[in-house]
């Protein structure tokens, strides 16, 4: 089994610096952190509680310098550092704005499935399922939710020139998600991700999945229109929102007869 994770933001905020315990363990040092990194944790806490939304400009360096009693300097790296990991997205001439993934170039691509020959083309999607249930145990587990907790499950066939290749179960938490129906996602024309910044206000910024080989079994050598014991690639992704929070339990199976995974590593 594979297991990638993928950093696209910071896990948690920053809190302000901690000072000496007297319980501390003896020897013990506490932990400082740059000022630019609480201010950096200042601006992750307005994003996260929504004040600015995808693909809204957020203040100027010098409005949030005010505002914070700093620097402009020190609001100018941290922006710096959510800028490198995708969390904000910086326009010449324009200002500073909260990525989303309806933008082309700041779509998160998880896995790279792309077709052996020629250019991948736009996925035709067909939504088989999507309803309200109770979470397993283990679906509760990974979404930080109690057994029996409300789920919205969402099971799907994604086709590439007309031939079925990809086939999805999700699991969203149903108190963010309440609403979601069969026919807004299939009426969505662009990723998913962004009708859910859209329509939900949730923004996945990090994802981990574990791949591994799988041999289709009969219900899913149907769909994906394939001889049932074909070889598989499963794809088990749990992506997070803002501090560290699970809000997708994803799991796909991959035809891999005419695509292959890419990942490019830096």
């Amino acid at each position: 089994m594979s297991y990638i994770r993928y950093h696209w933001g910071p896990s948690h905020t920053m809190a302000a610096t901690p000072a000496p315990s007297a319980d501390s363990p003896e020897g013990a040092t506490p932990a400082f952190s740059p000022l630019y990194q609480q201010i950096k944790g200042l601006i992750l806490q307005s994003l996260q509680a929504g004040e600015w939304k995808p693909g809204e400009a957020i203040p100027s360096e010098m409005d949030l310098a005010a505002r914070f009693r700093v620097s402009q300097g020190t609001v100018r790296k941290a922006i710096d550092e959510l800028a490198a990991e995708n969390l904000v997205v910086r326009r010449q001439g324009k200002g500073t704005f909260v990525a989303t993934h309806a933008e082309q170039h700041v779509r998160y691509r998880f896995l790279k499935l792309v077709p052996d020959t020629g250019e991948a083309g736009p996925a035709q999607r067909s939504i088989l399922e999507c309803r309200r249930q109770r979470a397993s145990a283990e679906v509760a587990r990974a979404l930080q939710l109690r057994t029996g907790d409300s789920v919205v499950q969402v099971r799907r066939v994604l086709s590439f020139s007309g031939v079925p290749t990809i086939l999805e179960d999700m699991w969203l938490p149903g108190n963010p998600f309440k609403g979601l129906t069969a026919e807004q996602l299939d009426a969505h024309q662009g990723p998913t991700y962004a009708l859910f910044e859209l329509e939900f206000g949730v923004r996945m910024v990090r994802a981990e999945e574990k791949i591994r080989a799988v041999a289709a079994d009969a219900q899913q050598a149907t769909l994906l229109a394939m001889p049932e014991g074909a070889p598989l690639l499963s794809v088990e992704r749990l992506s997070y929102t803002y501090n560290d929070v699970p809000m997708e339990l994803r799991r796909g199976l991959y035809r891999t007869d005419t695509h292959h995974y890419r990942n490019e590593l830096n």
